[in-house]
């Protein structure tokens, strides 16, 4: 049985087309993932369909009200049906990372509540939390009009990690950060270097002769070199977080700016 993903929305027609395409629309064809996308607006009690109200206290913009999420998550989330965890995309959550992508993965049921306008009602989270874990998650310090494209981020992030999605499954450990979420992944908490592919020259431009030599070792040498670098570049704030680095590790983030000690690591 694979992993069943739930979405609510008001535009459900939003998702049509990202879910059935590439690495992700195969994984649905096959069974790995099932998708269920519910529409909000379905459990809405007037005539008019209204799922948002003017907030309490004032202020610009209108809140998704509670009763209508709390129908709908009651009827989409049984109190005596299987084990669910509710995420909600807001700019307000937890950063949203590789390690919870992988964590996600191993569970059987995921539910994304996509809010709208201001947000939804405070209460609806409070109560979902006393009956089911809930995640409230932000994927960058940014605002983006609903929830909608943030969880086709972490649906994306989640969903190739499945067993059988990716083509060659050792490719997910090499990715930025540690792709699988597993301690052991050579480019965990970092940013993936530079790839290359054929023509070998191009505008005059050679792919690095390491890449060439067949040696696998320091091919592998070099790939955490410029992981290395271009973390301390992009991404310095990674640095700080990096454990066990070797000689050789140091030396090449001394010479990108950032010097680290061996004591450093230990704390």
């Amino acid at each position: 049985m694979g992993l069943r993903i739930d979405i609510v929305t008001i535009f459900p027609e939003y998702f049509g087309s990202p879910l059935g395409v590439s690495l992700i629309g195969k994984a649905a064809g096959r069974g790995d993932i099932e998708f269920r996308v519910h529409d909000l607006r379905h459990w809405a009690r007037d005539v008019h369909r209204t799922v948002d109200d003017v907030a309490f206290g004032g202020g610009p913009g209108m809140v998704m009200k509670p009763d209508v999420w709390g129908d709908a998550l009651d009827e989409i989330i049984p109190a005596d049906g299987e084990a669910v965890r509710l995420i909600v995309p807001t700019p307000s959550g937890v950063p949203f990372s590789q390690d919870m992508a992988a964590g996600y993965a191993a569970e059987p049921r995921l539910v994304l509540a996509c809010g709208r306008y201001e947000g939804i009602d405070g209460r609806v989270v409070e109560a979902m939390r006393a009956r089911m874990p809930v995640d409230e998650v932000s994927i960058g310090d940014y605002v983006l009009a609903g929830g909608e494209a943030a969880a086709l981020v972490m649906i994306e992030a989640v969903g190739r990690l499945l067993p059988g999605v990716l083509g060659n499954a050792s490719s997910a450990g090499d990715d930025s950060f540690g792709g699988d979420g597993g301690p052991a992944g050579v480019m965990r908490g970092l940013l993936e270097g530079p790839v290359y592919t054929r023509p070998r020259a191009w505008r005059e431009r050679e792919v690095p002769e390491v890449l060439l030599s067949g040696n696998h070792a320091a091919i592998a040498r070099w790939r955490r070199d410029m992981a290395l670098r271009r973390t301390a570049a992009h991404r310095p704030d990674l640095i700080a977080r990096l454990r066990d680095l070797d000689r050789r590790d140091r030396e090449v983030l001394t010479e990108a700016g950032f010097p680290v000690s061996a004591e450093d690591m230990a704390h």
